[in-house]
């Protein structure tokens, strides 16, 4: 079963312990930062699927993370802060928060606020391109920028080609290519009838991504024809 991780940024102890007890015993994965620049560089080497970003920390406030995020990633941001003033809300949401909590809160609520946020943001994105930057199909998540690939969260190593067959499948999902679409597309070269440089590849994709390669979940072959992710 797919954990969905959060990144907390919050510069008070006493709320990321809290919080911490809550999420975690709710089956979330955490990680943690006390600013923004440390919230940017989880980010960076993290798959996240949701960020609770409170505002007033030293080094880079939630304001400027908010905004540096929002620039490649696409994740429900849920913003915390002790200005309750309307203004204040409507600049977090202006800037790409898509919730906005005043403090002192309930953490039963902030488990309320992720589970719809999280439900809202499955339901848009289910099986489709996340953003320019990610594919997600079920428990497979595609990084294109950085060629990493996430399945059930775990960072799966695929080699260049690898990674390369594995996006023109997902960006093609629901098509059915055949050994030659795809070798022509990855090795940008004619291919040959015995040419079985294709079939090797996508066997070792599927040792790697798959629980039950002989039993396929993501690379579907398609008898004849070729190679599909539905």
């Amino acid at each position: 079963m797919y954990r969905s991780t959060i990144l907390l940024v919050d510069d008070e102890k006493e709320i990321t312990n809290l919080l911490e007890i809550y999420l975690k015993n709710e089956g979330y994965d955490l990680l943690i930062a006390n600013d923004g620049i440390e919230a940017l560089e989880l980010l960076h080497s993290n798959h996240v699927d949701l960020i609770i970003l409170d505002v007033m920390m030293p080094r880079m406030d939630g304001i400027q993370a908010c905004i540096k995020i929002r620039e490649a990633k696409q994740m429900p941001i849920i913003m915390l802060s002790a200005k309750g003033q309307e203004i204040d809300k409507i600049t977090g949401l202006s800037i790409g928060a898509d919730d906005y909590v005043v403090k002192p809160f309930s953490p039963l609520e902030i488990l309320a606020r992720v589970k719809s946020q999280l439900r809202r943001y499955r339901h848009f994105n289910a099986n489709e391109v996340r953003s320019d930057n990610e594919i997600v199909i079920d428990d497979l998540v595609i990084n294109v920028p950085t060629h990493k690939v996430f399945v059930d969260n775990n960072l799966i190593k695929l080699t260049p080609r690898e990674f390369s067959i594995l996006y023109t499948l997902a960006s093609k999902r629901g098509n059915v290519l055949s050994m030659e679409q795809i070798y022509e597309s990855v090795w940008d070269e004619p291919f040959y009838e015995s040419n079985n440089t294709v079939m090797v590849h996508i066997r070792k994709i599927r040792e790697k991504l798959e629980k039950d390669p002989s039993a396929p979940q993501y690379i579907k072959t398609v008898w004849g024809i070729g190679y599909m992710i539905e």
